[in-house]
């Protein structure tokens, strides 16, 4: 068995029934080339590929009185009949049905007495298409983990392969759980000392190294997110959307503009933003601030676990000129890069194992209930690099990855960017109170992407994704 790490352990004690702590990995495949490709099939060959991918074999295993955080126990089998589901789109079968499906899909959570995952075979859809959609927990893998499982999951698959067990199941007695709860315990408490050392010295450079810096009027003050369309009470439903842009494209801006895909992204996002505050709040006239999760362990060959931390660079929306807005994107990134070094990287999640098991959970289900604004940042704004390769699945072709995180309390919207080969796919979530259509805001995505090149003196014709299915524009 294994433990659940802090941040694991954060993920699923802020889960309350407003807010849904799984994400969202959907690939797009082309089965035209596929005679009789149908869920039977799928399931066929989908059966030896979940079997090797181990931690979706993983169940939680509760600590009696709630003494530590649960820990991991390795199943033998997967139960297909629960797990992998048959779904179909409505006429025309396209993005915006597509989309749609997989909100509602968003909108419930998953039964913790399973492992938790789900999966669904999506038919109807347009040109010979079907769509994956997998469902999976944030305590079970956060971005890089959730990349590098479909990365796996696309490669080239030799049925003898052999599964082989990665956990030790010793018998879950009481009283061995007790027993290394109370291990776990010691040594935490024996780590404490050496932790307060450093956080305070981490603290401390932060706190000088911003005094060298100076005021920069232009950015968000830290932990002080001003008020928002996106931030309120999240309700339980969720909208979807997403849109794809050429990863050309943008990396020709950042390299154009001296900055990076990252700051693209963020600048990008903030001009979207930029956009739906004028017209959902009438205003657009404060620095509005991004949680972006950074990883601490990016290796490839990591397919489980939560090992990130965020940063919180200022998202220049009252900014009306794009150029400035992209300057002073780099310069918040840069300055959350470095405050995140100097503080440390591994300091605030080794906190969260300190989180109490028997009271945590509580606490978030009071605050999503209560809070009516974010307390730290305003949204989470996510950029992944997803699989290199293009990957296929019994010869259908995976033509488009879409990924996105869950919302947390107080921010009703996620943005994640996951790069695919030659694509950037941008995905938004929001609850079913934040946006009138998700597509608002893959829409102003797309327009202030666009904005940034046409004042950058690149060309705004868009080059096109030749293998993603048509845009879906916002209704009204």
């Amino acid at each position: 068995m294994k433990r659940l790490n802090g941040v694991d352990a954060l993920m699923l004690y802020s889960e309350t029934p407003e807010v849904h702590m799984h994400t969202l990995k959907i690939g797009i495949l082309d089965v035209s080339g596929v005679d009789g490709f149908d869920f039977d099939l799928f399931r066929r060959v989908a059966y030896p590929r979940l079997m090797a991918l181990t931690p979706l074999r993983y169940q939680l295993v509760g600590i009696p009185m709630k003494l530590h955080h649960p820990m991991w126990v390795e199943n033998d089998d997967i139960d297909l009949d629960y797990h992998l589901r048959r779904a179909r789109v409505p006429a025309p079968g396209g993005r915006r049905e597509l989309d749609g499906l997989i909100g509602e899909i968003a909108s419930t959570p998953l039964d913790r007495a399973r492992p938790l995952w789900e999966m669904y075979l999506v038919e109807g859809l347009a040109d010979d298409r079907i769509a994956i959609v997998h469902k999976v927990h944030h305590v079970l893998a956060d971005g890089v983990a959730s990349a590098n499982q479909m990365a796996k999951a696309m490669e080239p698959f030799a049925s003898g392969d052999v599964v082989t067990p990665t956990l030790n199941n010793m018998p879950r007695t009481r009283g061995r759980l007790l027993a290394e709860a109370g291990r776990d315990h010691v040594g935490l408490i024996r780590k404490l000392p050496r932790l307060v050392s450093e956080t305070a010295t981490g603290v401390s450079r932060v706190r000088q190294r911003s005094k060298e810096r100076g005021k920069h009027p232009d950015l968000a003050r830290n932990f002080a997110p001003p008020s928002c369309f996106v931030n309120h009470r999240v309700t339980p439903g969720r909208r979807f959307a997403t849109a794809p842009l050429a990863l050309s494209d943008v990396k020709e801006t950042a390299k154009h503009l001296g900055v990076t895909l990252n700051d693209i992204v963020l600048a990008t996002a903030a001009g979207a933003l930029r956009r739906l505050s004028l017209r959902y709040d009438g205003r657009a006239d404060e620095p509005l601030l991004a949680g972006v999760p950074v990883s601490t362990n990016p290796s490839r060959e990591r397919l489980a676990g939560n090992e990130f931390t965020y940063i919180t660079p200022s998202l220049p929306v009252h900014i009306d000129d794009p150029m400035e807005r992209v300057r002073l994107t780099a310069l918040s990134t840069g300055i959350a890069k470095e405050n995140h070094q100097l503080l440390g990287p591994a300091v605030l999640p080794a906190w969260m194992s300190y989180l109490p098991p028997a009271m945590a959970p509580g606490i978030f289900r009071r605050q999503a209930r209560r809070v009516e604004s974010a307390s730290v940042f305003n949204l989470t704004v996510s950029n992944v690099p997803g699989p290199r390769d293009r990957g296929s699945i019994e010869g259908g072709l995976v033509t488009e990855i879409y990924s996105v995180g869950p919302v947390v309390a107080g921010s009703g919207m996620n943005i994640t960017v996951w790069s695919y080969v030659d694509q950037l796919a941008i995905s938004v979530l929001t609850d079913d109170s934040t946006l009138a259509d998700p597509h608002e805001a893959t829409d102003a995505m797309i327009d202030s992407f666009v904005e940034i090149r046409r004042a950058a003196g690149l060309p705004v014709e868009l080059t096109e994704v030749g293998a993603a299915m048509p845009l879906a524009a916002a209704v009204g």
